[in-house]
């Protein structure tokens, strides 16, 4: 992850990575191993980049508190370089990088830090996943012809 990844936008993901990424996530979620094997099958060698990727732009923009009245504080900086260290986790840590590892740790962020009460997980995963391809289907839209 670059240094100034809570500044800069990621760049949008497409669409078919958003849908298979947010399938296995939720069929985890769902303790649907059978599931969860059947889209990982199907996500290629690709699958660790798709689940990277999801997972920063579920992380960063939660931990990316750029001021607060106007200006930055420390907490700013703490909480930013948090997101950073759980993607640096990710993404090297011999206990986390595999697919069910990434998958877990976006489960478990969305419940202990994006959901009331560790409220419907499963709900606030869709909303994340129709913001994610909201964002993909304006970069990468669907080209379609008329006969």
């Amino acid at each position: 992850m670059p240094e100034n990844t809570v500044t800069a936008p990621l760049a949008p993901m497409e669409p078919d990575d958003i849908a298979a990424a947010f399938a296995y996530i939720r069929a985890l979620q769902a303790d649907d191993i059978e599931a969860a094997c059947a889209v990982v099958d199907g996500m290629g060698t690709e699958v660790l980049k798709m689940l990277l990727d999801v997972a920063a732009r579920v992380f960063i923009p939660v931990t990316a508190v750029d001021e607060y009245d106007g200006e930055p504080c420390e907490h700013s900086f703490l909480a930013a370089a948090l997101g950073r260290l759980l993607l640096e986790l990710l993404c090297d840590g011999a206990c986390l990088s595999g697919a069910p590892g990434i998958a877990e740790t976006i489960i478990r962020f969305t419940e202990n830090i994006l959901t009331e009460d560790h409220g419907d997980v499963a709900d606030v995963l869709r909303q994340l996943e129709a913001a994610g391809m909201k964002q993909a289907m304006e970069a990468h839209p669907v080209h379609r012809t008329t006969a």
